[in-house]
């Protein structure tokens, strides 16, 4: 088991523990903010290539496979939930932030930094295609 599936398993098994014992589950993070650096950089990819393809493999879990973040996983996750691509929130991050937040992860979110930084753009621009959906 790798080391982020063992972790969620952890982090998912205490969620019913804290809540039978009366502690709520917040979360701590506060806002996820990416640097102004990221907020400014520009998307150098055109398409979608084969962006559904790797989400298909690697978000629809908890993203679910329309991007509403309501994957099979996403319900035993603790906060902050996965993110509804589709929202006018996520639709309103400049593509450098979404890239950022790929590519770092934060809490249960994985880093994607492993993938190659044309498949993570192009993921980016397969998230823009769900605007309103």
């Amino acid at each position: 088991m790798s080391p982020f599936w063992k972790s969620l398993s952890i982090a998912v098994a205490a969620v019913p523990l804290l809540a039978w014992a009366g502690v709520a589950v917040v979360s701590a993070q506060g806002p996820w903010v990416a640097p102004a650096d990221a907020k400014a950089m520009k998307n150098p990819v055109k398409g979608v290539g084969n962006a559904k393809k790797t989400i298909e493999t690697n978000c629809v879990s908890c993203h679910g496979a329309s991007g509403k973040g309501d994957g099979p996983a996403a319900a035993a996750l603790p906060p902050p939930k996965p993110a509804n691509w589709t929202s006018a929130a996520v639709q309103s991050h400049s593509d450098g932030e979404i890239f950022w937040k790929i590519s770092n992860g934060r809490g249960a979110m994985p880093p994607w930094k492993h993938l190659p930084e044309q498949e993570r753009w192009e993921i980016v621009n397969y998230i823009r295609t769900l605007k309103g959906k």
